[in-house]
């Protein structure tokens, strides 16, 4: 005997049944009807959405020989990273560890830079920019305000892959309407259920996945947005007076970061076409990327590593922007304190209030 694979209800996910009374699927559990035809259809939608397909190619070149005796190489003692910099660079700290950076003898034949842009913040910006951040914060300690080095902040170029293509896509959602209404005896609540779909295609350019291990994701995606246009062909002149880090996330390695980054966008794009409804859930999507590129751009930042008890904290500016991000130390004991001056004066205003309520 065969066994018919049992059809689920869109709405709540359970077995529908035909239903001899109104000669339809219906839901024994939320009472739901569905016409078998456009059951089907919905079904066929769901099937018939395409698994993601995404193909990138390089469109970056190797540097010259030219370029390569203009420029060193250092490697950081402690972390293993290594630092690009001009050739007049001397002696120089790790900008992710401030560990002593020794000249590494021979320059490997890495990707070239195709884009950079350059710094517009300078140093002396940065450095007010942190002066001030720190000073707006109450609990910060005050030994950590002394004993922050603010004159090892440091320019640096993070390496970046830039993602750009053609997205075709679709997106099911499930969606709900609610309408409420009341008579003499009972408030009603009834709540319909859509299966929503749509499909479009969305080109995008210059996504940007931070290519350093040592470059935390979260920080370097919170220093964005960076202004592409404002991007320039790379030469070897823009490292004079700062430092670049080589990238050691391939750009093979950052796809998947890219892939997730372009279908975020575009799961928020065609959200943003499912108007009306009470409440949108996405369900599934698939994302295939036609002239998909990849190309290597180095993005300017202002960064500042410090510890204090025992812990590192870091600090990060957009060298284009002047957008700042970091975290801080708080100082417990200034919390406690603040706290223990403010109760007294909570617990006369609660006194005060109870009084007068007596008196009324």
């Amino acid at each position: 005997m065969a066994v018919l694979q049992q059809q689920k209800c869109p709405c709540c996910g359970g077995n529908v049944e035909f239903d001899t009374a109104s000669q339809n699927l219906k839901c024994p559990y939320c009472d739901t009807e569905f016409d078998l035809d456009a059951l089907r259809e919905t079904e066929a939608e769901q099937e018939n959405t395409a698994p993601d397909t995404v193909t990138w190619e390089s469109e970056n070149t190797v540097w010259d020989d030219t370029e390569k005796d203009e420029i060193r190489t250092y490697v950081c003692n402690s972390c293993g990273g290594e630092i690009v910099a001009d050739s007049t660079t001397g002696a120089t700290s790790c900008p992710y560890c401030d560990s002593p950076v020794v000249l590494k003898e021979q320059f490997e034949n890495d990707l070239r830079p195709q884009l950079v842009i350059p710094f517009q913040v300078d140093k002396k910006t940065a450095k007010e920019a942190l002066k001030k951040h720190i000073a707006s914060k109450k609990f910060v300690p005050a030994v950590f305000k002394d004993e922050n080095h603010l004159d090892e902040i440091k320019g640096v170029y993070v390496p970046y892959w830039l993602f750009s293509g053609t997205a075709d896509a679709s997106a099911h959602y499930k969606a709900t309407k609610t309408r409420l209404w009341s008579d003499t005896k009972f408030n009603y609540t009834e709540t319909s259920y859509f299966d929503v779909f749509r499909s479009g295609t969305i080109p995008f350019e210059n996504v940007p996945v931070d290519g350093s291990q040592k470059a935390d994701d979260a920080l370097m995606e919170s220093v964005e947005p960076f202004d592409i246009t404002q991007a320039v062909d790379f030469r070897t002149e823009y490292l004079a007076g700062f430092l670049a880090e080589r990238y050691d996330v391939s750009a093979e390695q950052s796809q998947q970061r890219a892939n997730e980054r372009v279908k975020q966008s575009i799961v928020d794009a065609l959200g943003d076409t499912v108007n009306g409804y009470g409440s949108v859930i996405p369900e599934s999507t698939g994302m295939q990327i036609a002239d998909g590129a990849y190309k290597y751009a180095l993005y300017p930042v202002w960064l500042l590593n410090t510890t204090w008890n025992n812990q590192k904290y870091t600090f990060a500016m957009n060298g284009q922007t002047g957008k700042f991000v970091g975290d801080l130390p708080v100082d417990k004991k200034a919390v406690w304190k603040r706290i223990a001056m403010l109760t007294p004066i909570i617990g006369a205003v609660a006194y005060a209030a109870c009084w007068l309520w007596q008196m009324l």
